[in-house]
């Protein structure tokens, strides 16, 4: 029990702590700057060789610290460093966010999770490695569910690290892209590059909700013409 509370007063302490570290952000004005796709550009590119550090660090930290907002680090590397290299510093730091968010859940909420809600935890479905990790891919894909929380609830299942490490890369790959790219074309003022990069940006989101939409058909239909067989 000792351990516990200590897990739960280190799990307050880390809190308070990127409470405290968004409110500093935000006196001394970095989200206005975050938030503001041309200057975060110039600030990254002023920075020269450790640029590209900035950009890894800063996705790391608006993973870690949800409040703030990746999309616009995304976008500005791309605009900084081009569709490629701005991909692997976006892919990288988010990468690292989510591994040190899920480390965070880990370290911190697991056992407590466990302790206070024991043999209620769907045990089945949370020792499915396989189901855990199409769930994280799955999920990655999907920019309306939030990179962060997914990432922090994984921490929480029995989902190892490393399947949670591969999902995440496989599935923030795509949308790392074309967010750089996306980027890349908006400083150049290519219009008709940045209209195809949104649609293939609406694409990415739609075809796997299609995908589940259908399948969920068709099991419904194989559902019903078995009861029909009965009947």
């Amino acid at each position: 029990m000792k351990a516990v509370r200590v897990r739960i007063l280190a799990a307050v302490a880390v809190v308070l702590l990127m409470v405290a570290a968004y409110r500093l952000l935000q006196e001394t004005g970095a989200i206005a700057t975050i938030t503001d796709g041309h200057a975060l550009r110039q600030f990254i590119v002023g920075l020269g060789v450790a640029g590209p550090l900035a950009v890894i660090g800063l996705m790391t930290l608006a993973i870690l610290v949800s409040p703030i907002p990746s999309a616009p680090i995304a976008l500005a590397a791309g605009a900084a460093y081009g569709h490629t290299w701005g991909t692997a510093y976006i892919v990288l730091g988010a990468e690292l966010g989510a591994l040190a968010a899920f480390g965070l859940a880990r370290l911190l909420g697991q056992d407590v999770v466990h302790r206070w809600f024991g043999d209620r935890l769907p045990h089945t479905r949370l020792r499915s490695q396989g189901a855990l990790m199409a769930i994280v891919f799955a999920s990655r894909l999907l920019p309306f569910i939030s990179f962060d929380v997914v990432s922090y609830a994984a921490g929480l299942t029995t989902l190892t690290l490393w399947r949670f490490a591969l999902a995440t890369l496989a599935g923030i790959l795509p949308a790392s892209f074309l967010l750089a790219h996306f980027g890349g074309e908006m400083a150049t003022g290519e219009l008709d590059r940045i209209a195809f990069a949104v649609l293939a940006l609406g694409l990415l989101t739609g075809i796997p909700l299609a995908v589940h939409y259908v399948r969920r058909r068709i099991r419904g239909d194989a559902v019903d013409e078995e009861k029909g067989g009965f009947t």
